[in-house]
């Protein structure tokens, strides 16, 4: 197309342009796609702690059925005190439970995400 003259070496404006032009297409493609990780990671962490603290109940359950004096008593407790009890650092900042109390046996708890809002079940074992 154009004609170099003697050791002229380099791009021309119209090349530049065209690079331009193709990072503007794939950066307005990209971003959306990263704006929209911050709820899978939000729903993400919302399991996480739903598991450890249905792992954490599990764990005491069976604690307290192989020796009456591990573990802690869960009967009487409302879901959040229980989970925070369950929990070795209580439960995470941004993140409540249900003021459900508990009974012996399996209780239905509702987690919350406080900024946000999204919910997800959690079954506590209420031992004595």
């Amino acid at each position: 197309m154009f004609k170099l003259v003697g050791n002229q070496k380099g791009f021309t404006l119209i090349e530049l342009v065209v690079v331009i032009v193709i990072l503007g297409i794939l950066a307005a493609v990209a971003v959306p796609r990263f704006i929209d990780l911050k709820e899978d990671a939000q729903a993400a962490a919302l399991q996480g702690v739903a598991g450890s603290i249905a792992s954490a109940s599990a764990i005491n359950y069976a604690a307290r059925s192989a020796n009456a004096t591990k573990g802690i008593t869960t009967v009487g407790l409302t879901c959040q005190t229980a989970a925070a009890g369950l929990l070795e650092s209580g439960v995470p900042a941004g993140y409540t439970l249900n003021a459900t109390v508990l009974v012996a046996g399996p209780n239905n708890c509702t987690l919350t995400q406080t900024d946000g809002g999204a919910t997800q079940g959690v079954v506590i074992l209420g031992v004595n």
